[in-house]
């Protein structure tokens, strides 16, 4: 069994996803994971389960990335370093310095080429036509064109997202927003005009708004190996998703082990995209049920495991686990089929007061069973943490959820 000698976790970023991979990690192997982080955040500073290193720079600058896992590589030499970016930026900057890193760090994730091809929303939309996937009626606008003068459907209101999200970070223009909700032609014009002036020239996507709230949401998480063999999938149904600007479609609670004939459905086709293009690593795919039909809709691919991919953990299929049996002792998978997860379970970084007051009736029920049952997480808490500061951050940025969701919540 892997152990801090034969094992060390990096994370690379220092949000709630990457403190939840460090948990995952402790879960699983008893180790520290080393998070290299640009500025000290609340989520993974005085933690026990985390060795923070502030690094000025690590995530915007490739040689500053390079010296600082090379420096934590360098205090164990030999042992194997596993190493996660918990945003895209940060896993595309992995992927570009991989071969910078030396070969004591994995870096666990597809090719550059593969990156490319399926993480863009405009390159994951032309995948789903290619593969009959299910998926919204899309036009891919680069900045600066006349959306009067795009071919192909285009009809409002629409939903308007940058193809890349990579290349959106750092940019700022008035109303930044990671996803736009868009009325009229004039409404997409003005956004594709302060998008231009603020410098950004690449790709946005222009899809049709499917109805329905943060309910019809959902995701399938997949793990594959090395090989690009499928072995782990889990559908997840999201409950409640974050409306800040910045973080607006990022879920904040979701239950597990969804087992209806669209759920398996969806994790057909999540299995078929990913064999298609060879995946290897964590997968995070996005989806909205489409009340016209029932049709899950797959909207895009996450490459890592982000704010809720502890879900899976939580569920009872400790990602880290996965990681260090296929990327570090190079075992086989379990059998040849993808193990499909079934665990229903809750994962919240909110309160259970608040998911009450936004979820429906029907929802709050299944919420009250699953904790009558022990089968909640929420991932702040988790028991071996004891630092004051820590426990004092916890508190105070829970009730902070409330005012948060009091100001932009619209549902």
């Amino acid at each position: 069994m892997p152990n801090d000698d034969l094992l060390r976790p990096i994370v690379v970023g220092g949000d709630i996803g990457a403190y939840g991979s460090a948990r995952a990690f402790h879960e699983a192997y008893g180790v520290r994971t080393v998070v290299l982080a640009g500025v000290a955040t609340g989520p993974v500073a005085h933690s026990a389960v985390v060795d923070l290193r502030v690094v000025p720079g690590v995530d915007a600058d490739d040689d500053a990335l390079v010296a600082a896992v090379r420096a934590v590589a360098d205090e164990r030499p030999g042992a194997p370093h596993l190493v996660l970016g918990s945003a895209d930026h940060t896993v595309h900057a992995l992927v570009r310095v991989r071969e910078r890193l030396g070969a004591d760090v994995v870096v666990p994730y597809a090719e550059a080429t593969t990156m490319a091809q399926v993480t863009t929303k405009a390159g994951f939309s032309r995948l789903c036509e290619e593969l009959d996937v299910p998926h919204p009626r899309t036009v891919v606008l680069r900045v600066g064109t006349d959306p009067h003068e795009v071919g192909g459907w285009l009809d409002f209101p629409v939903v308007v997202k940058a193809s890349a999200t990579a290349e959106t970070h750092g940019l700022e223009y008035e109303g930044k927003r990671k996803v736009s909700h868009l009325e009229t032609p004039a409404q997409l014009r003005d956004l594709l005009d302060r998008m231009a002036a603020a410098g950004f020239g690449g790709e946005v996507v222009v899809q049709e708004r499917i109805p329905g709230g943060d309910e019809d949401m959902a995701a399938v998480n997949a793990f594959c190996g090395p090989d690009g063999g499928v072995r782990f999938l889990l559908f997840g149904q999201v409950l409640l998703e974050e409306a800040t600007p910045n973080g607006l479609g990022n879920s904040v609670a979701q239950i597990t082990g969804g087992d209806d004939p669209e759920a398996r459905t969806a994790v057909e086709h999540a299995r078929r995209l990913l064999e298609h293009v060879g995946w290897t690593g964590f997968a995070n795919l996005d989806l909205k049920r489409d009340p016209r039909d029932g049709r899950y809709r797959f909207l895009e691919l996450n490459p890592r495991v982000g704010r809720s991919g502890y879900a899976v953990t939580a569920a009872g299929y400790n990602v880290a686990r996965m990681y260090g049996d296929a990327y570090v002792e190079g075992a086989a998978p379990p059998s040849e089929e993808p193990v499909v997860g079934t665990e229903e379970h809750l994962f919240t970084v909110v309160p259970l007061a608040l998911l009450r007051r936004y979820v429906s009736a029907r929802t709050w029920e299944r919420v009250r069973e699953l904790r009558r049952r022990g089968a909640v997480t929420n991932v702040y808490r988790y028991a071996v943490e004891k630092h004051p500061r820590r426990l004092l951050y916890v508190s105070v940025a829970m009730l902070n959820q409330f005012r948060k969701f009091r100001r932009w919540h619209t549902g």
